[in-house]
């Protein structure tokens, strides 16, 4: 029996269930690293070489993210939307769920290392493809004047999927005591993605291909190889469609992963105290990607883009000293970081498909945002480490302020025929 048109309600959540794992499975990962998995997987008597391995391997995703977005981009584009943000989620949700049964470095040695950043790697290459398959089937199914708006549901996945990791492993901090989770506790937020990716494909599966992607196989043939067209055509968006992503992934990994490490060892926090001064600060990202997206609409992605990123660098010089000025301070660079980094991240579910023509759509949106991943996120944690152990906590935060300057400059030289492009076959 033939689907029916899906509604505007379907179609925001299957966009927003999808980066709801992601950002789930991404962020169990990233909170394990930094409590659980230097002890477990890369045993160590140096404690801080211990939390960089660890780490290390949280950066195994951000190399499989640009395969993963070539791959899905590739068949996204010939293929559709559709059969491409099944597999996607599948992969990225499989790879999540097999880490409930891993064992530990003590049970089979260096395999255990080795199978974590083989399962990392999974994780990171079904994401490749997961947020522009889910981006694209907003934007695409957007009616006239509200591309930013339904281009944010990808993105408030985000706060969706913290609060949803982030409040398990505090109820399971608050009920479990440091033994029983590192034996066995931090295995739970894992074996629960399968629930998550259960509601992602039930909706999924019940959509059908976006219009601008049916329209376009309509009249013309998709790219043999949609890479390389991208390449040829529209490589100077593509640059500064990367450039454009890099802040919020560095606004992120700062203020989440980076932040737990260093607020349970340097600042002496709980990890129970610390998770949940985190808890509180991302609503501040669910209301900083709410105002960016009806903004966009008001304005233009771009210029939403521009504010936030010069917001960032401010932020970047305030890092220092809030995260030296007690409890108050650190939940104020925390819930502001969050906030600023509802602009940067909001607008790029409409601002990425709209730099691209729906036959590339699907590569262009998915490289440009996990390059920039690569470049603003993946060695951030460890980066930051080095850094706030060597020259102290203010350095991290112009670390962040030079990635913001990286997304500055990407928007003031896109071509002014892809700034604020509409989103069409």
């Amino acid at each position: 029996m033939a689907l029916k048109p899906p509604s505007a309600s379907r179609i925001l959540t299957a966009s927003l269930v999808g980066t709801a794992v992601e950002f789930y499975d991404f962020y169990i990962y990233a909170t394990a690293a930094a409590l659980v998995f230097g002890p477990l997987f890369f045993p160590s008597d140096n404690a801080d070489l211990q939390l960089l391995l660890s780490f290390a391997s949280f950066a195994v995703a951000f190399v499989a993210r640009p395969i993963g977005a070539l791959v899905f981009g590739h068949y996204g584009d010939r293929l559709g939307r559709k059969s491409t943000l099944v597999a996607s989620l599948l992969l990225m949700g499989g790879s999540t769920f097999a880490i409930t049964f891993l064992p530990t470095y003590a049970a089979i040695g260096v395999a255990a290392p080795a199978i974590l950043c083989l399962l990392r790697f999974g994780q990171g290459f079904g994401l490749g493809g997961e947020w522009g398959g889910a981006a694209l089937l907003a934007v695409e199914n957007a009616p006239p004047g509200w591309r930013g708006r339904y281009g944010m549901f990808p993105q408030l996945g985000a706060p969706v999927g913290f609060i949803a990791a982030n409040g398990l492993f505090l109820a399971l901090g608050l009920w479990l005591d440091d033994g029983e989770f590192l034996n066995w506790g931090w295995r739970l937020p894992f074996a629960g993605s399968i629930l998550l990716v259960g509601i992602g494909l039930w909706v999924r599966l019940t959509i059908l291909e976006t219009p601008a992607f049916a329209a376009m196989v309509k009249h013309e043939k998709p790219p043999a190889v949609p890479l390389a067209e991208l390449v040829r055509d529209h490589g100077r968006a593509t640059l500064c469609g990367i450039a454009t992503a890099v802040t919020c992934f560095a606004i992120f990994y700062i203020a989440t992963a980076f932040a737990l490490g260093y607020g349970t060892t340097a600042l002496g926090y709980s990890r129970e105290a610390f998770l949940q001064l985190q808890l509180g600060a991302i609503l501040f990202l669910a209301a900083g990607i709410l105002i960016a997206g009806w903004l966009s609409d008001r304005t233009s992605p771009q210029r939403v883009l521009m504010l936030g990123s010069l917001s960032s660098v401010v932020l970047g010089a305030t890092m220092g000293p809030l995260m030296q000025a007690g409890t108050g301070g650190v939940f104020a660079f925390l819930s502001l970081g969050l906030f600023v980094m509802g602009f940067v991240y909001g607008p790029l579910g409409a601002f990425l498909p709209g730099l691209f023509p729906a036959r590339v759509r699907y590569t262009g949106a998915s490289v440009a945002f996990n390059l920039g991943g690569i470049i603003g996120g993946g060695l951030t944690p460890v980066i930051g480490a080095a850094l706030s152990a060597r020259y102290g906590i203010g350095a991290v935060g112009w670390y962040l302020a030079g990635a913001a300057l990286v997304s500055v400059i990407g928007l003031a030289l896109l071509p002014k025929e892809g700034a604020g492009s509409s989103v069409g076959a």
